[in-house]
């Protein structure tokens, strides 16, 4: 396959069979590099046209906790006692943005999805 840019959906899938045969090229490689660039150019393809929406608040910490295997305890330090941790959980209490910068340094949880306004 030829590189070029992705402007069609037939390019989109295109590029991605031929990402699927170099899986396993070597990095440092002329297919390593074939493959860098692909990803690279499909990447763009994807953002600009299957954009993803950031997760509510709510919803990115609890996918944090569930990726993490994190209890209301574990959350304590970022949100305060349980009780508050518990009504942010149920949308009774929003986050402050002390809540919203411990959360982000402490779980990694990005900032955006943090302050954006729950639905």
């Amino acid at each position: 396959m030829e590189i070029k840019p992705i402007k069609t959906r037939r390019d989109y899938e295109a590029a991605l069979k031929e990402i699927d045969t170099l899986m396993d090229a070597k990095r440092n490689s002329a297919e390593g590099d074939k493959l860098d660039v692909l990803v690279t150019l499909v990447e763009a393809y994807e953002a600009r046209h299957f954009p993803l929406d950031l997760p509510d608040p709510v919803e990115a910490i609890k996918f944090a906790m569930e990726q993490r295997n994190l209890t209301v305890k574990d959350l304590v330090p970022y949100i305060g006692q349980p009780n508050r941790v518990y009504e942010v959980l149920n949308r009774k209490r929003p986050l402050t943005m002390a809540m919203v910068w411990k959360l982000h340094k402490g779980l990694g949880i990005p900032a955006e999805s943090l302050i954006r306004q729950a639905a």
